[in-house]
C-alpha cells in the first residue's frame, strides 16, 4: 500500500439543519431515502504522489511556501482561521472534522477534532433521481437448499463462469475517480387492485388467497379422506365431506388460535368457563376440527410420483399453493424502487429432511425460506423454499447467483435497487444484475473471487474507525471500512468518496480545540454503500416481525403443513400492507377503534371467514350414539393385538398406566380386558 499522504479536506454536500426530523430525503442531490439527520460529505479523489504531473508538483511547492510564511507549524492555517471567523460572524457552529488521505488508488477518511473547510467541488452529480427506499445487520447464510426449477439452470448458470473469469483479471479494478451513472426509476409500483372504499379485510385477503384455492383445498381434502379409508380397509364414521364454507371457517379458527394462544387445541372446546371458547364451540366440534386436521390436503396422493421417478417434485404436496399464491403476491403489489433479498426461518417440531441447523442464528433449527421483500413496507413479492441439497458441482457463490436471479426474474430494465447479504454478494452477480438494469449493494466475503486484492485484509492492514479504501470498475465500487468491525462490501448504486456522519455521542477526551457543544453530535463517518445497506436491508425483517406476532397453525408431524400455514400467514401480512397503503391508514367501515393494527385486521378477517357458519353437530352426535350403542355392529371387537403388551389407551387418557396385549384392531389401540373396551368406544 502506498504511503499515506494528507490531502484536501472534503466538502459538504448536504446538511439537515433546516429539515424536519420526520421528513424523507427525496431530492436529486441526496442518496436513497437516507435519514435527514445525516451530514453528507464528498471526498474528491487524489492520485498518489507518484502519479501527479508537474503542475500538481508546482502547486505543492506554492502551498509549502505559503505554509513557511504562516509561521510556527503548531498554529492553525490561515484558511482554517478565515473559515472560523466567517462562521462566527454568521452565528454558525463549527462543523464536524475530518481529514482525507489518499493512497494506492483508494480513498480513506479519518475523523479528527478540527473544523471542516468549506470548498466548492464542481462535478456532475451521480444521482439521476431518488425515490423512497427503506436496518439490519449483515449475516452470512449457510443455506444450501433451493427449489429452483430445472429449466432455469441453463439460463442462470451460463453467464456466471464468463463473468467470474473476467473479474479475476489483474487490470479489472482501477482508481475510484469515475462518475457513476444511475438511471431514474420510473416503473409503476405499489398496490394493484380495483377494490373500492367499501372493501373490507376479506376482500383484500382474497387478492392473495382467492376462493379458487379454498375450492382446491376442499376437493383434495375430500379425496384424501377417501384415500385413507380405502388404504385402511374401513370407513370412518366420524367423517363426512367438507365444503368451502366449512374450510373457510376452519382457516378462520386457526387464525384466532394465533391471537388467543393455548397449549393444546382441545382446550378451546373445554367445559371450563375460564378456558373454553364459546365461539369455537359454536362454529364446530372438537372432533370435527380434529378430522379436518387429519385429512387436510393440497394434492392428489394417487398421482404423486415417488422419489427417483420421472417428474418427481420435492414440493409436490404444496405445488398448487406455491403456484397460485406466488402469482397473486407478484400481481397484487408491484415492487418499489428498493428491494431486499434475505432469509427467514420457520420454527418446527420434529425431524424433517429440509430442516437446517443454524448455530449462528436466533432460530437454530427450522425450515429456510428466501424472500424478496419491499425495503420500505415489508411486502413479500416472491419466495423460494429449501427442499434438498444441491449437486456437488454447485459452489456456494453459484448457488447465491442462481437464487438472486430467480427472485428478481421479471424486474430486468426497471432500475430497481437490490440489497442482499454476504451469502449472495459477488462481483459476477453484481455485473449480471447491472447488465439487466438492476442496481445492487451488499457486504461480501473479501476472499471471494473477483474482490480486489488491494482491499483484502492482508493488504489493507489495521484500519481506524471511519477509515475506508475503495476501488472502482465503472458503476461497480468495492469498499473496505471499519465500523464496529472491518466490513467489505460491493455496490453498483453509490459513487466513491461519499461519506455520511450521523448523530452520535461524543466520548470524554475526544473534543479537540473546537467548541465542545458544536462537536457533541459527532459520529463515525460511514461510506455511502454501508449506509445504503443499513437503511434498506430491513425489508425481510419487517415482514418477519409482522408474521411472527401471531402464528397460524399448530405443530404437526408433516413438514408441508408448516409451509401451508406459513403462506397463509404471509398472505395475511401482505393483505394488511395492501389495505394500509391503499386506504392511507384509514380503517375499514364499521371499525370504532383509534388505530387499525394488524391484530384488528386478523380478528376481523377471522370473523368474516367464519361468518354465520355452524357445523353439523347433529350428524356427528348421531354417529357417536350408534357407535356407542353397539361397537360390535361396526366391526369393533376385543382381540389379541400382539405378543408384547402395550399401554392401554383408555387408561392413559385417564392418567393411569396399565398394559395389555389385547385391543381393538379397527381403532389400532391396546385396551384392557374389561370395562376399558366399552368405555373407550363411548
Amino acid at each position: 500500500m502506498a504511503a499515506r499522504k494528507r490531502g484536501e479536506l472534503f466538502t459538504i454536500l448536504e446538511t439537515s439543519a433546516d429539515t424536519e426530523p420526520s421528513a424523507v430525503s427525496d431530492g436529486e442531490d441526496c442518496p436513497l431515502n437516507l435519514s435527514v439527520d445525516v451530514k453528507w460529505f464528498e471526498i474528491p479523489f487524489r492520485r498518489p504522489e507518484s502519479d501527479e504531473d508537474g503542475e500538481e508538483e508546482e502547486e505543492e511547492e506554492v502551498v509549502q511556501e505559503e505554509e513557511e510564511d504562516e509561521g510556527e507549524p503548531e498554529l492553525k492555517s490561515a484558511a482554517v482561521v478565515e473559515a472560523e471567523e466567517e462562521e462566527e460572524a454568521a452565528g454558525h457552529e463549527t462543523e464536524d472534522a475530518a481529514s482525507y488521505i489518499a493512497g494506492g488508488g483508494c480513498n480513506i477518511i479519518l475523523v479528527t477534532g478540527n473544523g471542516i473547510k468549506h470548498e466548492e467541488y464542481e462535478e456532475e452529480s451521480y444521482y439521476a433521481s431518488s425515490n423512497n427506499c427503506s436496518d439490519t445487520t449483515s449475516t452470512d447464510s449457510d443455506i444450501d437448499f433451493s427449489d429452483l426449477e430445472e429449466e432455469e439452470h441453463a439460463g442462470l448458470f451460463a453467464p456466471y463462469d464468463v463473468l467470474d473469469d473476467e473479474c479475476t483479471s489483474p487490470d479489472f479494478w482501477g482508481e475510484p475517480d469515475q462518475v457513476i451513472s444511475i438511471e431514474p426509476f420510473t416503473a409503476d409500483c405499489g398496490p394493484q387492485h380495483s377494490l373500492g372504499d367499501d372493501a373490507d379485510t376479506l376482500d383484500y385477503f382474497r387478492l392473495l388467497f382467492p376462493d379458487s384455492l379454498f375450492e382446491h383445498m376442499v376437493e383434495q381434502t375430500n379425496n384424501y379422506a377417501l384415500y385413507r379409508q380405502r388404504r385402511s380397509g374401513r370407513s370412518d364414521p366420524h367423517w363426512h365431506p367438507t365444503d368451502v364454507r366449512e374450510m373457510r371457517a376452519y382457516v378462520g379458527l386457526n387464525i384466532l388460535m394465533g391471537i388467543n394462544q393455548l397449549p393444546d387445541y382441545g382446550m378451546y372446546w373445554a367445559s371450563d368457563i375460564f378456558i373454553g371458547n364459546a365461539g369455537f364451540k359454536k362454529t364446530m366440534t372438537a372432533r370435527r376440527f380434529e378430522k379436518l386436521n387429519q385429512n387436510l390436503h393440497l394434492c392428489d396422493r394417487l398421482s404423486e410420483p415417488s422419489k427417483g421417478e420421472l417428474g418427481y417434485d420435492g414440493l409436490y404436496k404444496i405445488r398448487p399453493l406455491l403456484d397460485m399464491v406466488g402469482n397473486t403476491m407478484w400481481d397484487s403489489y408491484l415492487p418499489n424502487r428498493c428491494l431486499t433479498v434475505d432469509e427467514c426461518a420457520i420454527a418446527t417440531k420434529g425431524r424433517f429432511s429440509p430442516t437446517q441447523y443454524m448455530p449462528s442464528k436466533p432460530l437454530r433449527k427450522g425450515l429456510k425460506v428466501w424472500m424478496l421483500c419491499d425495503s420500505r413496507s415489508g411486502y413479500c413479492h416472491r419466495t423460494r423454499l429449501h427442499v434438498g441439497k444441491p449437486s456437488d458441482d454447485v459452489s456456494t457463490a453459484a448457488l447465491g447467483h442462481r437464487m438472486v436471479m430467480s427472485l428478481v426474474r421479471g424486474l430486468e430494465g426497471r432500475y430497481h435497487h437490490l440489497f442482499m447479504d454476504s451469502f449472495f454478494t459477488s462481483v459476477p452477480l453484481l455485473q449480471r444484475l447491472l447488465q439487466d438494469g438492476i442496481y445492487s449493494c451488499g457486504p461480501t466475503n473479501p476472499y471471494r473471487r473477483g474482490y480486489p486484492d488491494a482491499l483484502k485484509p492482508r493488504n489493507v492492514g489495521k484500519l481506524d474507525p471511519g477509515e475506508f479504501y475503495q476501488c472502482q470498475r465503472g458503476n461497480l465500487v468495492a469498499t473496505v471500512t471499519r465500523d464496529a468491525k472491518v466490513v467489505s462490501c460491493l455496490s453498483s448504486n453509490s459513487a466513491p468518496g461519499i461519506v455520511g456522519i450521523g448523530p452520535g455521542s461524543k466520548r470524554d477526551g475526544d473534543v479537540g480545540d473546537g467548541d465542545a457543544s458544536s462537536l457533541s453530535a459527532l459520529g463515525i463517518p460511514r461510506p455511502l454503500p454501508l449506509l445504503l445497506y443499513q437503511e434498506n436491508m430491513r425489508g425481510v425483517d419487517l415482514c418477519d416481525q409482522l408474521r411472527e406476532c401471531y402464528q397460524v397453525g399448530r405443530p404437526c408431524k408433516k413438514w408441508w403443513r408448516y409451509f401451508l400455514w406459513f403462506y397463509v400467514n404471509l398472505c395475511i401480512v401482505n393483505a394488511y400492507i395492501i389495505l394500509r397503503e391503499s386506504r392511507g391508514g384509514v380503517p375499514p367501515a364499521g371499525f370504532n377503534g383509534k388505530e387499525f393494527t394488524q391484530r384488528h385486521f386478523r380478528v376481523r378477517l377471522a370473523q368474516q371467514l367464519i361468518g354465520d357458519y355452524q357445523g353439523a353437530r347433529g350428524m356427528e352426535r348421531a354417529a357417536r350414539k350408534r357407535h356407542a350403542d353397539s361397537p360390535l355392529e361396526y366391526g369393533h371387537r376385543l382381540e389379541r393385538m400382539s405378543e408384547r403388551s402395550r399401554r392401554c389407551r383408555n387408561c392413559t387418557n385417564k392418567g393411569l398406566r396399565h398394559e395389555s396385549v389385547f385391543g381393538c384392531k379397527i381403532c389400532n389401540v391396546h385396551l384392557c380386558r374389561g370395562g376399558c373396551f366399552s368405555e373407550f368406544h363411548k
